[in-house]
């Protein structure tokens, strides 16, 4: 519903980005990876968002990446895994360091998640195993990665998860400079689509 939120850092904690836009605050949730990669407040700020609503709640959670807001869903689906901690996972490991470990099956580095036991990280690896293959081992993606690493796969996705289809995404995206990161390349293609 919220795909990402463009606007001014008004200040963060040590689990929270508090963001500015058009005079509207949000309390985003994020990791301490991705908190610690926003700029001084003040500055602009640009995150990928996921919203989550419960009957009695609605929480909006925040990514530097596409990447890691990506994983943050694949892991909420586990059973016994909730925002609280697929936070503190992404907050312990990148992407891609994550999902090494998952599949490898290496239950004692998925331990050291706060929150996670040993049946937790068991229940991590079978539910996930084999659903990671683009995380497991690969470099992460990162804002500034240039075209030819993942930001074209990874501005596509973000493209789909706006709503637009794989053909919109294909089409708004060619032609795009070469070297241009991620973010650069999701706002060249919302001005093609007229977002």
């Amino acid at each position: 519903m919220i795909a990402f939120l463009k606007g001014v850092l008004a200040g963060k904690t040590l689990t929270a980005a508090y963001i500015d836009v058009n005079g509207v605050g949000y309390e985003v949730g994020m990791s301490s990876a991705s908190l610690s990669k926003l700029p001084a407040a003040g500055q602009p700020v640009q995150v990928f968002t996921h919203l989550q609503v419960r009957e009695d709640d609605m929480s909006l959670f925040g990514f530097v990446t596409a990447d890691e807001k990506r994983f943050f869903e694949k892991l909420i689906t586990v059973s016994g895994v909730g925002a609280k901690v697929a936070l503190a996972a992404l907050s312990t490991y990148a992407p891609h360091e994550l999902g090494a470990h998952i599949a490898n099956q290496d239950i004692a580095a998925i331990q050291r998640i706060p929150g996670v036991g040993k049946k937790g990280a068991s229940r991590i690896v079978l539910e996930l195993k084999g659903s990671l293959d683009d995380f497991g081992g690969a470099s992460g993606s990162d804002q500034s990665a240039p075209v030819g690493a993942a930001s074209l796969p990874a501005a596509t996705e973000a493209l789909l998860s706006m709503g637009f289809t794989s053909a919109e995404a294909e089409v708004a995206l060619k032609g795009a400079p070469e070297a241009a990161s991620e973010m650069a390349l999701i706002q060249y293609a919302l001005k093609r689509l007229g977002g």
